[in-house]
């Protein structure tokens, strides 16, 4: 188990990144953190996060790295080189990768890590940024019985539903399935507000009736009514749902799996970015059925 006093090290201070992190250090815990942009980190540092400088020296200084960027290759260049975590970071540390990545890459990290005596796990996370922000997260995790152990007090700060999925990649894959299941439903949910809309009801109180339903999920629960309210600000954001559809739709296609809804909502999505909403929410969706 952690002490209270373990130095924690966060890389990735956005949407949810920023709202995990603040988590840690509201728990107590002292939290070093590097950004790209350092304003996304002014916040944290305000409140008495020990801002680095560089990957190298958030490695050298801390106990726990825990990284939330946005794309596979943010996650290479995080982790390898002469700069990056896995050379700097000391003998006898954790590294956790909470981004949602290839799970090829993942394994690839957990390996290197090893012959550096350095544990690493692949834990990423569902549940927007409502529940980066109350601290409710589903954390899927792929690695070790032990490093899981160790790390749990802090998983148990950021999220809520919290299980060793498998060795290293398994939470990624766990996190595919997730993505999987949440681009059906959310043309499901885009279809079934346009109805209500067609059919001449309103949409909220159909809403009502439904969310509690069979068909309840947290796209119809939380995303509709923003949906309904034309609130398209990322929790998030769609260039961000497309990378992880598109490395789930790799994967399946690895494994000679039809995906036909996976395949079809990317397709939507893509349509979406290139009217100009890449950097909004993927309740954005909306936009192409009104």
């Amino acid at each position: 188990m952690l002490s209270i006093n373990a130095k924690i090290g966060f890389i990735g201070a956005g949407v949810m990144g920023k709202s995990m992190a603040a988590n840690l250090q509201n728990a107590g815990y002292p939290i070093s953190v590097y950004t790209r942009t350092k304003e996304k980190a002014n916040e944290l540092v305000h409140n008495g996060a020990t801002w680095k400088s560089s990957i190298a020296e958030l490695a050298q200084t801390t106990d726990v790295i825990i990284t939330m960027v946005g794309y596979p290759s943010d996650v290479e260049e995080v982790y390898f080189g002469a700069n990056g975590i896995l050379e700097n970071a000391k003998s006898g540390s954790y590294v956790v990768d909470m981004t949602t990545s290839k799970p090829a890459l993942a394994v690839e990290i957990y390996r290197n890590a090893r012959e550096r005596n350095i544990s690493a796990m692949d834990a990423p996370v569902s549940g927007g940024d409502v529940g980066a922000r109350s601290g409710t997260l589903a954390i899927m995790a792929g690695g070790d019985q032990e490093a899981f152990d160790t790390v749990l007090p802090l998983f148990d700060i950021v999220g809520e539903n919290i299980i060793l999925q498998g060795e290293a990649g398994a939470g990624q894959h766990t996190k595919l399935a997730n993505q999987i299941t949440i681009a059906s439903n959310m043309i499901g949910v885009c279809e079934a507000i346009s109805y209500a809309r067609k059919s001449g009801l309103d949409p909220s109180r159909v809403l009502d009736s439904i969310t509690t339903g069979a068909a309840g999920s947290f796209s119809l629960s939380k995303l509709a009514p923003r949906m309904l309210e034309g609130d398209y600000a990322p929790g998030f954001y769609v260039k961000h749902f497309i990378k992880d559809m598109t490395i789930a739709l790799e994967s399946a296609q690895e494994m000679g799996l039809s995906t036909p809804g996976l395949s079809l909502s990317l397709d939507l999505y893509k349509e979406l970015a290139e009217q100009g909403d890449n950097d909004s929410g993927t309740q954005a969706l909306i936009k192409l059925f009104a």
